[in-house]
């Protein structure tokens, strides 16, 4: 097993991708501490693959506070980090034009901040225990733009200079920072880039124009993004740090 013995966490880890990061840790031999806003969601993850294996946390990863407090939580429940994957995010406005600041601060604090905060508590934990891992959620939008998701590119490029950089600053501490960059994935979040107007034809439509621009002709799957980080956090490898690894069907390969 890839992971045995090894101190996971995972950020929304309720649902799509995280939980199926969660289910590949677990399988690998790591105990996993899931990090997710949604109570009855961990709940249920808890209850499918036992709570000997995943410890769930309830947070709101969008405020600083539930950012850094449940990374010590995770550290103290599992009696250290090994592992960080750093998943939270969401869409955001769909538009510059009349900008709701709102909705903009939620989408930076949840993609970007939360990622810092959670990485900067992470890594004394790390240290502690003679380096570890750490992979950021980005986009295929933070490495090539996105016409219906400005914000959204904005904030994944932003994922993906944090990464790179953390990757240069924690080197010396044996902590490996990568980043993955997926394709527009089969999971719960879809809807909020396809449908934001909430007409069913026009998410529909959005979906498909997406589908003939990625070469492999279809969405990636959630346990297609886990098994990428499965691998980015496992010895295997164990010489690769400052990666932006798409896992978009050969999006950006044009």
């Amino acid at each position: 097993m890839r992971l045995q013995g090894k101190l996971a966490v995972v950020t929304a880890a309720a649902s799509g991708m995280g939980r199926a990061g969660v289910e590949r840790f677990v399988r690998e031999g790591a105990k996993v501490a899931a990090i997710d806003l949604d109570a009855r969601a961990l709940e249920a993850l808890v209850a499918e693959i036992g709570p000997d294996k995943v410890c769930p946390i309830v947070a709101d990863l969008s405020t600083p506070q539930g950012a850094r407090d449940s990374i010590d939580q995770a550290a103290l429940i599992l009696g250290g980090i090994d592992i960080l994957w750093a998943h939270a995010g969401m869409p955001g406005p769909a538009s510059v034009e009349n900008l709701d600041m709102a909705a903009y601060d939620k989408a930076i604090a949840l993609n970007v901040t939360s990622a810092a905060l959670g990485a900067g508590q992470a890594a004394p934990h790390m240290r502690a225990r003679g380096g570890g891992a750490i992979v950021f959620t980005a986009s295929i939008s933070g490495l090539v733009g996105s016409m219906m998701s400005p914000i959204y590119s904005a904030a994944k490029w932003g994922v993906v200079g944090l990464g790179k950089s953390l990757a240069l600053a924690l080197a010396g501490d044996g902590i490996r920072v990568n980043v993955v960059c997926p394709g527009l994935a089969d999971t719960p979040m879809k809807q909020g880039f396809t449908g934001r107007s909430g007409d069913p034809a026009e998410a529909a439509a959005n979906e498909a124009k997406i589908v003939s621009a990625v070469p492999m002709g279809r969405l990636v799957q959630p346990g297609e993004v886990a098994d990428a980080v499965l691998w980015l956090v496992s010895e295997e490898a164990s010489f690769v740090t400052g990666v932006a690894l798409p896992v978009d069907g050969g999006f950006t390969a044009r």
